[in-house]
């Protein structure tokens, strides 16, 4: 069964930094575009950043834009690099993944991040 894991949550104070893991098991890696998607409290839930299977450069929200940075690595673990850190940052962060010859769609329980003083 495919299992996805998020952890590096926590709190932080403005300006600083996190680095999100997503650790996933029971599906080809390979295969799957990976992305990081946040929610905040009484806010839709967003697009944050992805990168695709051949890990070519990572697309990004206009929001997190240079400073957030999504990363794989060869086997089953994907990231997301998360500096100056604001208090808007603050939300449920969950990792996804998309595609696979069935075009599945799977997503972590979430990891918390709050940004403050």
């Amino acid at each position: 069964q495919v299992r996805i894991l998020e952890s590096g949550g926590g709190l932080v104070q403005p300006g600083g930094s996190l680095r999100l893991s997503c650790h996933t098991s029971g599906l080809k890696f390979a295969a799957f575009t990976m992305g990081w998607f946040r929610q905040a409290p009484g806010k839709e839930r967003q697009f944050v950043a992805s990168i695709d299977s051949m890990a070519r450069g990572g697309t990004y929200s206009d929001s997190v834009k240079g400073r957030f940075t999504i990363s794989r690595d060869n086997f089953n673990m994907a990231y997301l690099q998360m500096n100056n850190l604001a208090p808007e940052d603050t939300a449920v962060y969950y990792c996804n993944a998309y595609g696979g010859e069935s075009r599945g769609d799977y997503w972590g329980q979430g990891t918390q991040v709050i940004v403050s003083s």
